[in-house]
């Protein structure tokens, strides 16, 4: 199964590396406390931005500071990494511990989007900044080549309240809790803007209304295309 998902990603990574690219903290935990893959994350981060950043910098010469940085927020958010991960059928791969996995995450777009950016910390490691950074574009490059198709959604909950002051409508309310144990919270965050109630699901506070403010963003943008 690991090497058909090599096969797939296109790129050398040693074996270690891509066990604990895979392994989430859930996983970690229910095994002693094992290593996970958030230091990976953090480096896969990094990497990916500066690489998306050159990409923008040297193929729109003409586009202000202000239009690439919200190009690259488009293409390096958790949506657009999840759109990514589920590409290539990532979810089945990633290593959760029993509950997390009960909970469907290796459906969570926050749990896929941060085993993308350790794939690509572990592809860093063991390859070097060139390959990882042309595993990068690989990866990236139905975003790239239409990055508007995310460019409402990196930061859905500013958009959300645009639309409400578009509307004449009071500012989003946000209700949210915690369920579980430290290692494994799972939050669940309901937005409230006009009449429009809906809820999201994520690893913290703020995964989970942006999960909400999203959806509640589609319904309010697919009544306004209804009316046009």
């Amino acid at each position: 199964m690991r090497d058909d998902l090599i096969a797939t990603l296109g790129v050398v990574i040693r074996d270690d590396l891509i066990e604990l690219a895979l392994t989430h903290r859930s996983y970690a935990y229910e095994h002693g406390g094992i290593a996970h893959n958030e230091r990976l994350e953090f480096l896969g981060d990094s990497v990916l931005g500066q690489a998306v950043t050159v990409w923008l910098y040297n193929e729109f010469p003409d586009l202000p500071e202000g239009d690439l940085a919200r190009r690259r927020a488009a293409v390096v958010s958790m949506d657009a990494l999840a759109e990514v991960a589920r590409a290539i059928d990532l979810g089945p791969h990633i290593r959760l511990g029993k509950g997390e996995s009960r909970q469907g995450g290796a459906l969570k777009a926050s749990i896929l989007s941060d085993t993308v950016e350790a794939l690509i910390g572990a592809t860093y490691i063991s390859a070097g900044p060139a390959q990882a950074e042309e595993f990068v574009l690989r990866l990236l490059a139905p975003l790239l080549s239409d990055p508007e198709r995310f460019g409402l959604h990196h930061d859905p909950k500013t958009s959300l309240q645009e639309i409400a002051s578009r509307l004449g409508a009071p500012a989003p309310v946000y209700e949210v809790t915690g369920d579980g144990p430290d290692h494994a919270r799972v939050f669940t965050a309901s937005v409230t803007i006009a009449d429009v109630v809906e809820t999201g699901s994520g690893s913290s506070r703020r995964a989970a209304e942006i999960d909400a403010a999203g959806k509640a963003l589609r319904v309010l943008l697919q009544r306004e295309s209804d009316t046009e």
